[in-house]
């Protein structure tokens, strides 16, 4: 049975889902998640020997969200994953992330092989750091509506998701949904959530219970934490700069589902393509067939038995 509690470190109060013992697991969710993401997870991951630990990540739920836009860097997501381990009393452990949180992982086990011994990665590949700034190279290709430039300015994206939580949740999750490749990823002049219908019918992977866990969390944090990780998009690349071309020896995973927008565009479909230069030693490249992109909850039992037989090595 999984239990809960806050723990102090890299100076935040960090709100985490842990169940079992044995060698520590690290779950990084991604955007607009929680530690609750990886419900499916946590207890099977246990029961085959781990001890598992599911933060809400900096800036999300029940963990401390600083005010500065930028606090949330990939150093300052990566320090707190290193400061967990410690934390809990541990010298490694293995990370794995789903969206946003893959980032995270991945330049963990960049940063600090000595600390995380195995990466594994879902939905979004490893870094491949471009020629120039990410939000530079999108105005320079005439692109002025991708989600990420919405993301932009504090507040205005803020405003149109607290507006009704409840639908905000509804949408993101199931009705507009990442499932589509390509209809999320550009904003329409009514905003991000524009064309949606909140009223279709959720996804058998998400009960009604689920999406009211998410709305309630969400209405007392609000969005600014997470998209605060976007704001920071272009000083991530200014930052690991001294990592271009590294490549993560450890052992490591991927995993995402064939209908995902983050591997089927051309960007996402060449980074997965040519993740082994990246990844010398991937153990597993798992592409789950009719997925979309919130793998983990969509497809438990698959990824489950992809990350318990990655664990064991």
């Amino acid at each position: 049975m999984s239990s809960s509690r806050t723990i102090s470190a890299n100076g935040l109060e960090f709100f985490v889902v842990e169940e079992g013992q044995g060698p520590l697991v690290l779950l990084c969710h991604g955007w607009p998640e929680l530690s609750y993401s990886w419900r499916h997870q946590i207890s099977a991951i246990a029961a085959a020997g781990f001890h598992v630990v599911a933060p809400d990540m900096r800036g999300f739920g029940r963990t401390s969200a600083p005010a500065d836009v930028a606090a949330y860097t990939l150093f300052h997501n990566v320090g707190d994953m290193v400061a967990l381990v410690a934390a809990l009393g541990e010298k490694q452990a293995v990370i794995i992330g789903h969206d946003w949180g893959a980032p995270v992982a991945w330049h963990a086990a960049m940063f600090r092989p000595d600390i995380f011994t195995r990466v594994a990665g879902l939905s979004v590949p490893p870094p491949s750091r471009g020629r120039g700034l990410p939000l530079e190279t999108l105005r320079n290709n005439g692109i002025t509506n991708f989600y990420w430039q919405y993301f932009q300015p504090p507040g205005v994206a803020e405003a149109e998701f607290e507006r009704d939580v409840a639908a905000t949740m509804r949408t993101v999750l199931a009705g507009r949904g990442f499932s589509d490749p390509v209809a999320h990823q550009f904003v329409n002049e009514g905003g991000f959530l524009a064309g949606a219908d909140p009223t279709r019918p959720l996804p058998a992977w998400l009960t009604e219970s689920d999406l009211a866990y998410f709305t309630t969390i969400y209405q007392k944090s609000g969005f600014r934490g997470g998209l605060n990780w976007y704001r920071n998009i272009d000083r991530n690349w200014e930052l690991t700069a001294p990592w271009q071309g590294a490549q993560i020896h450890q052992p490591s995973l991927f995993i995402a589902g064939s209908k995902d927008g983050v591997i089927t565009g051309l960007i996402g479909a060449k980074l997965v393509n040519e993740m082994e230069r990246v990844l010398p030693n991937l153990r597993q490249k798992l592409i789950v067939d009719g997925a979309g992109h919130w793998i983990q909850q969509e497809r438990p039992d698959e990824v489950n038995a992809a990350l318990i037989a990655f664990l064991r090595g």
